[in-house]
Formats: structure tokens, C-alpha cells, sequence
């Protein structure tokens, strides 16, 4: 394994990660509720009256967050090395996943972990084990 030492950014993605935990605090404080995005974007699809302002404000900050940067930074050019068939099926996976294992990474990666919910723990597990081994698979079997 090579790590491209020109793109390592260890700084900038310690602070990503403490914007993500101070958001994520802040939201269930205020909100009362996990900032899971796949439960707060499945509760668009059927939402429960006086629910759907505090999604749609949701969901539209991460739609606003990268256009808002761009203002002062260009944003990072992204590549990505996969077909649209290949990209559509993962997408269907992780929304499985996501009902199967009653969250997503965000809810139990972040939000799970730091209340220290013993499912979010085990769903965790599963799905970093999952991501590493459809990593080494594609990467070193199947290649």
C-alpha cells in the first residue's frame, strides 16, 4: 500500500471529523433525535405531521454546505472509477443495509458509538469488516 503523501491531510480531516461530532451533538441535543441521514431522509418519503420541516432543513444544509464553500475554496474534483450499473447496485446495498441493520453509518458510526449503544457497536463492526473485505476482494482477488 502506497499512501500519496501529497494529499494526506490529517489536520484538515481532524477537523472534519470534530464539525461531524459538535454537529451531530448539537442536533440531538437541540432535536432530540440522532442524525442517522438515511432515517432522516427515509422520514421525507412518509413523514409524520410537524416532521418534515426539520428534515427538509436537514437535508438541504447538506445540499447548501458544499455550494457555501465553494465560495471561498474550489471544490475537490472527485473521480470516480465505477460504472453507473456498478454505482446504482451499491446504492440499493447500502439502502438494504441501512434497513436490515435499523441505521446507517452516521447513525451508529457517530451517533451510536458515542452514546456507546452496544447494537451500534456490533452494526459498526459489521460494516467496516463488510467495507474491508469487499476492498481486499475487489482490489486483490478479483482484480
Amino acid at each position: 500500500m502506497n499512501v500519496d503523501w501529497t494529499h494526506f491531510t490529517p489536520m484538515a480531516a481532524l477537523a472534519g471529523g470534530m464539525l461531524i461530532g459538535l454537529a451531530s451533538a448539537v442536533f440531538v441535543l437541540l432535536n432530540g433525535r440522532i442524525a442517522g441521514i438515511s432515517g432522516i431522509l427515509g422520514g421525507l418519503l412518509r413523514p409524520a405531521r410537524g416532521d418534515i420541516g426539520w428534515r427538509l432543513a436537514f437535508v438541504g444544509g447538506l445540499v447548501a454546505a458544499p455550494l457555501l464553500y465553494q465560495l471561498w475554496r474550489p471544490l475537490p474534483v472527485t473521480q470516480i472509477a465505477a460504472s453507473p450499473l456498478t454505482l446504482v447496485a451499491a446504492g440499493l446495498l447500502v439502502g438494504l443495509g441501512t434497513r436490515y441493520g435499523s441505521g446507517c453509518t452516521s447513525g451508529h458510526g457517530v451517533c451510536g458509538i458515542s452514546r456507546l449503544s452496544p447494537r451500534s457497536l456490533v452494526a459498526t463492526a459489521a460494516f467496516m469488516t463488510a467495507g474491508f473485505a469487499t476492498v481486499y476482494l475487489v482490489r486483490h482477488v478479483f482484480a
